[in-house]
């Protein structure tokens, strides 16, 4: 059974590497880094590697909300929680790095009464604008975007914007 660092269970990892994860004794201690075809195994510690591995993708289409979950859900993984200001940010990078000029779909929704990250990710980070009340019970914008100024903003989830997936 592979674990996190903090000893939380690692049942999350859909990309390992083809050969991965390597069951067997010689690989008991093992470390993990994430390259560009998944996860793979290091027999030594000594090596270094960045240790934060977030691969999102912004799809050049516009889709409604449900749409893009479907298509992040066929095609990746989910449309992206941002749990962290090191996730917004990197998530603002790349819809700037995209030249996207408007807000995009994140997996966050409104049910029942509260926000939630549809991945099932706690919601441990907000970054709705400072002040802004109306993401508190919307009535009819019930779906979360990310805009390009790094803010959420609850918006009408039948309206087709871009959309980032992990």
């Amino acid at each position: 059974m592979w674990r996190w660092t903090g000893e939380e269970l690692a049942t999350n990892i859909q990309t390992w590497a083809d050969g991965e994860p390597k069951d067997n004794e010689k690989f008991v201690a093992t470390c993990w880094h994430c390259g560009k075809k998944g996860w793979h195994g290091v027999r030594s510690a000594n090596r270094f590697f960045p240790f934060f591995c977030f691969n999102l993708m912004v799809d050049d289409v516009k889709k409604t909300w449900e749409e893009a979950l479907e298509h992040c859900r066929e095609t990746h993984t989910d449309l992206t929680s941002l749990n962290s200001e090191t996730e917004q940010r990197l998530a603002l990078s790349e819809i700037q790095h995209d030249h996207i000029t408007e807000r995009v779909w994140i997996g966050q929704r409104f049910l029942g009464d509260r926000w939630l990250w549809v991945n099932g990710d706690p919601l441990v980070y907000e970054a709705w604008p400072e002040g802004d009340q109306e993401h508190q019970c919307p009535l009819r914008k019930r779906c979360g975007a990310l805009t390009k100024e790094g803010h959420w903003e609850n918006w009408d989830c039948e309206e087709k914007v871009h959309f980032i997936c992990y």
